[in-house]
């Protein structure tokens, strides 16, 4: 199996793969994000060192597995938040997923976190479309899309009904894709 970079880059921000010696520095990240993130990450409300470090042993099992990819997002060697790509949208999907600490939010990072795996999902083999998935009570997720080319795809009723919602959604996701039939968009 084919893994992506351990670091990919894509300025202003260098992603780095998590590891389970980063478990104080993913700790004190969410600690300190944590009313930034309450809106929309379900596991904020419950955060605490030990979720971190089970966190970052399911980063480990997931590469292994080739399940998901899950990275620090880091600018100027300080880690600002987390991205992943993750093979859980069926077969030839991948989507990513990010959250910064909200001292860092509006300089690009997002955007640039998510081009860096946009890179990796395209050089990953079987791998023929990438998706951002996000409530549409989100829109700077939405604008993230916007700004890398993808393609909204669906705006409806939640589309995995199983997963716990956050404070702030409405219930209604909001899909956008860049896939290998858009062959302008996927070559980047």
């Amino acid at each position: 199996m084919e893994h992506p970079a351990e670091t990919l880059r894509s300025k202003p921000a260098v992603l780095r793969r998590w590891r389970p010696q980063d478990i104080d520095v993913l700790d004190r990240l969410i600690t300190d994000s944590r009313d930034h993130l309450l809106p929309w990450m379900p596991f904020a409300a419950t955060h605490d060192r030990a979720q971190a470090e089970r966190y970052l042993a399911r980063c480990e099992e997931e590469w292994a597995s080739g399940e998901g990819y899950h990275y620090a997002i880091t600018s100027d060697g300080a880690a600002v938040g987390s991205c992943a790509l993750m093979r859980r949208i069926g077969p030839g999907g991948a989507e990513i997923g990010y959250w910064l600490h909200p001292a860092w939010t509006g300089r690009g990072l997002a955007t640039a976190a998510a081009a860096a795996l946009v890179g990796a999902g395209r050089r990953m083999p079987g791998v023929d479309r990438v998706e951002i998935h996000h409530d549409e009570a989100n829109p700077a997720s939405g604008a993230v899309a916007r700004r890398l080319g993808f393609t909204e795809v669906y705006r409806g009723p939640r589309v995995d009904p199983e997963e716990p919602p956050a404070p702030a959604e409405t219930g209604i996701d909001v899909i956008w894709r860049l896939s290998r039939g858009h062959q302008a968009d996927w070559a980047g």
